[in-house]
């Protein structure tokens, strides 16, 4: 089977399978071989690696997998790939190809099952339309990890780094950030895609903490906070987190807590960092035990 990655050969397996892109998938296939060194290279994939790969399409970045790491797991939810993906990387002993949506797989099973529970690496060039569940799901499910090497939607790998008091800085901003460190790999025009996309993407890659960069009481509950406090980005801290209907947090409660903190009555979430965040959520937390 020849080798993928450039229009060529791309164009070559989709007519030879007759195959129709599906919209609803999001799928386009990457035919830029630089940027595939990129990912692969940024990834750092050794022969000690068991790599999950969400999203494989024709099996493009997958062939380059399996040739650095141990093993490549790789999950497609498109049925019609299967066969695709069987002639694709039929010389590849080290693959495994799982017909599934990757968000009802039991994802810490599967790194048992695959990895011994160790920690594996993550890489693939994500849809659009399911980027951020995607990501939260391996951080917030616990799967053991060491990094995650993705393609996503320039807008969306922004999000993932900045900091407060900008445009894009959000609850995914907080999330990525409080489960790993973000590192810009490379902008991705749309023209190394097939069919060619609206937008331009990123290559992004997350390196996972040990430990969280800061200490939450509560994990769930800091992000339960978090969510309030974006949910209408135009009003307040006091009015998101008092509109949230929390048992025991009223308006006088949060006003109290902010107070305590230091900050105006008129502050937004945007203005918050993770810390700041962090704090904001235990002191609440100490005010619905303390009214429980």
């Amino acid at each position: 089977m020849a080798t993928l990655g450039n229009r060529r050969s791309t164009a070559e397996v989709i007519e030879k399978y007759h195959f129709s892109f599906q919209k609803k998938f999001g799928q386009n296939f990457l035919v830029d071989n630089g940027i595939l060194d990129k990912i692969i290279g940024s990834a750092q994939i050794t022969k000690e690696d068991c790599v999950l790969e969400i999203g494989p399409g024709i099996g493009t970045m997958t062939q380059r997998l399996a040739e650095e790491a141990r093993e490549v797991v790789a999950v497609e939810i498109d049925r019609n790939l299967i066969p695709v993906l069987e002639d694709t990387l039929s010389v590849y002993e080290n693959v495994t190809v799982i017909q599934a949506d990757i968000l009802k797989l039991d994802l810490n099973r599967l790194v048992e099952e695959h990895n011994g529970g160790r920690p594996i690496k993550v890489v693939a060039n994500l849809p659009y339309y399911i980027t951020t569940p995607i990501i939260m799901a391996l951080f917030e499910k616990h799967v053991p990890l060491q990094s995650i090497t993705i393609m996503v939607q320039k807008e969306v790998a922004d999000r993932m780094q900045v900091g407060p008091g900008t445009k894009d800085y959000g609850a995914l901003s907080l999330a990525v950030q409080y489960y790993a460190r973000p590192e810009i790999v490379t902008r991705v025009p749309a023209a190394c895609f097939m069919p060619k996309p609206n937008v331009d993407s990123t290559v992004i890659r997350l390196i996972r903490y040990e430990k969280p960069p800061v200490e939450a009481e509560d994990e769930a509950w800091l992000f339960a906070v978090i969510r309030a406090s974006f949910n209408q980005r135009r009003k307040t801290l006091v009015n998101g987190l008092t509109n949230a209907g929390y048992p025991g947090i009223g308006r006088q409660q949060v006003e109290e807590v902010l107070s305590a903190m230091g900050l105006p009555m008129t502050i937004r979430g945007e203005t918050l960092t993770l810390e700041q965040f962090t704090e904001l959520s235990n002191r609440l937390l100490a005010v619905q035990r303390k009214a429980g």
